[in-house]
């Protein structure tokens, strides 16, 4: 169970490349809890400064708040502060009324330094596709496709992360689970809304990864305890049920989707690196054949176990290998089933070299070439120093926040995965089907890379389309998929339409924009 846990924690962006670099906070609390009955220097105050940024020939002159809002026990102790940063339009006559968007990475253990340098704020880390960044220096610009024209933004950083930090009142099981994570993100959201002066503002909710993950608990939360009404949730790179993940399936015989739903994955990928016997000349109509493949002959296929004939056995086989480019004799050796570490470390096996996770048009030398899977992400490798260096230096000479601390781009804890009864295996698309009913004016969007085999693209369309919702609901539900991995924002040709995808907001958010 243990090793399983660790594998599903694996989700966590860029968590390999990261877990060095989570060291503890100098001069601060140790997110361990109790303090060895050792003071805790002050949480620093609020800082606010001031920006502006230029999106579609618009100058956008803003507020830039970086501070922390404390959690509390039931005894009213202080268990923790969560950290965030705020960016506010300025000059607008009721900023109660605008737009207010709270972001946040997943993992679970990642801070929120990815949305944050990387997407919608007014600066952005400039990354070349698909290349390793290398070393300093990096670059920071302006981001003419920040969200600011349609809402303000909070970037939140989970409990233990960033700068975040638990007191010596606050325990990691106060905070280290589905339940527990969601609840501290639901209390902080309701005392933003009150510090700011936002309960009257329409309120969306942006969640990467994991982050999908705990939206779908948080909006449950925020509309049956907190009566706190969202205008909309956006997910991005989605997984709603953990058995569907196609990290480690073989741990889970019997179940064949995490299979079927990252083919179209493997299809991408392979068509992309020219690793496809036959090459469509277009990709989309070639993955909707795939996808029809997979929940159809190929998951019949499956489903019948070691009953699967001969003659039926080596015809799958055949339409696997012109989909996915891999070995008849490596398929059948798999019987038939092949988890997301292993497609990576086989892909491109003759040139010894392996495809990445997050992003599998990266790729990078193979370290072992005798081991099943990869030990490493080339993508992590090839963007963290860019991320973790201009995070830091943002924080401190532009922000003038956390001088004397250290900010933790992923924090390392075993996670309850327990929700609703059940473990590792759990899955939240209750919660979220629980709010879309509650609150059937809600908008969801679903967007992410077909180069995603963290969370492979039509994983997410299948949780969506299996949600216990009616077809009026369903209606509620946007998809857009881009030619990228798992954060469609590191690829500067995908902002824009990034952008404008995200800014169905503009149909919904015309209040005070």
């Amino acid at each position: 169970m243990q090793a399983l846990s660790q594998a599903l924690v694996l989700l966590v962006l860029t968590w390999a490349a990261l877990g060095a670099l989570s060291a503890q906070a100098q001069g601060a609390q140790s997110p361990q809890g109790g303090d060895g009955g050792r003071e805790i220097p002050p949480i620093p105050a609020d800082e606010t400064t001031q920006g502006s940024v230029t999106i579609d020939g618009t100058q956008i002159d803003y507020n830039a708040v970086a501070g922390t809002i404390p959690l509390f026990s039931s005894e009213r102790d202080t268990t923790a502060h969560m950290f965030y940063t705020a960016y506010v339009k300025r000059g607008v006559e009721d900023d109660s009324q605008r737009p207010v968007t709270f972001l946040y990475n997943g993992g679970p253990g990642s801070a929120t330094m990815w949305l944050h340098m990387g997407s919608f704020g007014p600066v952005r880390i400039a990354t070349e596709d698909t290349s390793n960044v290398g070393g300093a220096p990096y670059q920071l610009t302006e981001n003419p496709n920040s969200l600011l024209d349609v809402t303000d933004l909070v970037f939140v950083d989970a409990p233990g992360t960033g700068f975040s930090r638990l007191t010596r009142h606050g325990e990691p099981d106060q905070f280290f689970g589905v339940d527990e994570d969601a609840r501290a993100f639901a209390d902080f959201i309701a005392r933003f809304l009150t510090k700011h002066g936002r309960w009257n503002s329409p309120k969306y909710l942006f969640g990467e990864s994991y982050g999908t993950t705990r939206s779908a608990v948080l909006a449950n939360m925020l509309t049956t305890e907190k009566n706190v009404g969202l205008s909309g949730i956006i997910m991005l790179s989605q997984i709603l049920d953990y058995t569907n993940s196609v990290d480690y399936p073989q741990r889970n015989p019997g179940n064949n989707r995490p299979y079927q739903l990252a083919l179209p994955t493997y299809a991408a990928t392979a068509w992309y690196h020219d690793e496809l016997p036959s090459k469509p000349d277009s990709l989309e109509p070639f993955l909707e054949e795939v996808e029809d493949f997979a929940m159809g002959p190929y998951a019949r296929a499956l489903s019948k176990g070691n009953a699967l004939s001969d003659q039926r056995f080596d015809e799958i086989a055949q339409r696997l290998h012109e989909y996915t480019g891999l070995s008849m004799g490596f398929l059948k050796k798999a019987d038939l089933r092949i988890g997301g570490g292993e497609f990576g470390k086989r892909l491109q096996a003759d040139e010894d070299i392996t495809t990445g996770r997050l992003d599998t048009r990266y790729a990078g030398p193979t370290m072992d070439p005798l081991s099943q899977r990869s030990s490493y992400d080339p993508y992590s490798s090839g963007i963290s120093a860019a991320y973790v260096s201009l995070l830091n230096q943002y924080m401190r000479e532009t922000l003038d926040y956390g001088h004397n601390m250290t900010y933790r781009p992923a924090y390392r804890k075993d996670w309850d995965f327990n929700h609703g009864g059940f473990g590792i295996g759990m899955s939240v698309m209750p919660d979220l089907a629980e709010t879309m009913k509650q609150n059937p004016e809600m908008d969801v969007l679903l967007t992410g890379g077909y180069y995603d085999l963290a969370t492979p693209y039509y994983e997410g369309v299948y949780e969506m389309q299996h949600l216990p919702i009616n077809d009026r609901l369903q209606k509620n539900i946007s998809y857009e998929f881009f030619r990228t991995g798992h954060m469609p924002y590191v690829r500067p040709e995908t902002m824009p339409p990034l952008h404008d995808t995200v800014g169905y907001f503009r149909d919904t958010c015309k209040m005070s924009t």
